[in-house]
């Protein structure tokens, strides 16, 4: 559909951000943020479908994944949500970036939702796979159904020093499992996966995922420098901008379900995608995420 993207990489806050850039220089910017464990390659499929609408397309590589690397040692190896916040907000500083129209899945949406809530100035509009992403860790020791707790073993796993040592050891085969389970009607083949499984190699990924999800459960502190966007985030708070919320119909971790209540007090359409979708969305339902960053710059533009 266009040119092969460019190959770009930008000092943004604690990072060196390495991305892919699709498009005109000069179009209206959308940032695509990819998930856990996944990387760029989910938005193969969807960020040309933008570009030739004219939107100029960023796809970065997140904190722990392929090229993307910490400027200093000394910077906490975080995965919290804070964390990816601000990595987002450093991104658009270092990019010029006044305003984008913000996209993603898992950690992803996880980022576009808290700088669309906390910085809404910054966010045209929002597309956010399974909703809400804003992680509410007051209530984490909480629990839920059996049935949406067994989903959720992967995150106990890390919770032990013999899950850490089990994802240093098996990456690929930890995160083509979690793959499969995910998505259990998605017949990605090798070549799929093996696109994305360098990614896994960044010599930070086994740090950044632990402390992800040790963190959300309370079992770690949290990186002191961004303690106060943690503390706002401890709020819940409401996204106010132009947003579409989309949810697979074959998501094997997180079913498709009704957004949160009150969350969302801008413009906002929920829509599920039929047809075996599971947890990659953007990767295994381009068109219909494509569509749905469409809409979202089209409500903007009115």
């Amino acid at each position: 559909m266009t040119d092969a993207p460019r190959i770009r990489s930008i000092d943004a806050g604690v990072l060196r951000v390495a991305y892919l850039e699709h498009g005109d220089p000069a179009g209206r910017p959308a940032l695509l943020l990819h998930g856990f464990p996944y990387d760029v390659h989910a938005y193969d499929a969807v960020a040309p479908r933008l570009a030739a609408r004219g939107m100029r397309v960023i796809v970065p590589y997140l904190r722990g994944y392929g090229p993307t690397r910490f400027l200093s040692g000394a910077t906490p190896r975080s995965g919290q949500q804070a964390a990816l916040g601000a990595d987002l907000l450093a991104l658009l500083d270092a990019l010029a970036v006044g305003q984008a129209i913000v996209a993603g899945y898992d950690w992803g949406g996880r980022a576009a939702c808290i700088v669309a809530a906390l910085w809404p100035r910054r966010v045209r509009g929002l597309v956010s796979v399974n909703g809400y992403n804003v992680q509410d860790i007051a209530r984490s020791a909480e629990p839920a159904t059996p049935e949406t707790e067994h989903r959720l073993w992967y995150q106990y796993y890390l919770h032990g020093e013999r899950g850490r040592a089990g994802l240093a050891a098996h990456r690929r085969a930890f995160a083509r499992l979690l793959w499969r389970t995910w998505s259990p009607r998605w017949a990605f083949g090798d070549a799929d996966f093996d696109r994305t499984a360098p990614a896994f190699d960044n010599p930070d990924f086994v740090d950044v995922v632990v402390h992800s999800y040790r963190h959300r459960f309370g079992l770690v502190d949290g990186d002191p420098a961004v303690e106060d966007i943690e503390r706002r985030l401890a709020a819940q708070p409401p996204i106010a901008v132009p947003a579409i919320t989309l949810d697979g119909d074959a998501d094997g971790v997180t079913p498709a379900r009704a957004p949160v209540a009150g969350r969302f007090t801008g413009r906002h359409e929920h829509r599920r995608v039929d047809g075996g979708i599971g947890h990659d969305l953007p990767q295994e339902a381009p068109q219909a995420f494509a569509q749905a960053v469409l809409d979202v710059d089209g409500w903007a533009a009115s």
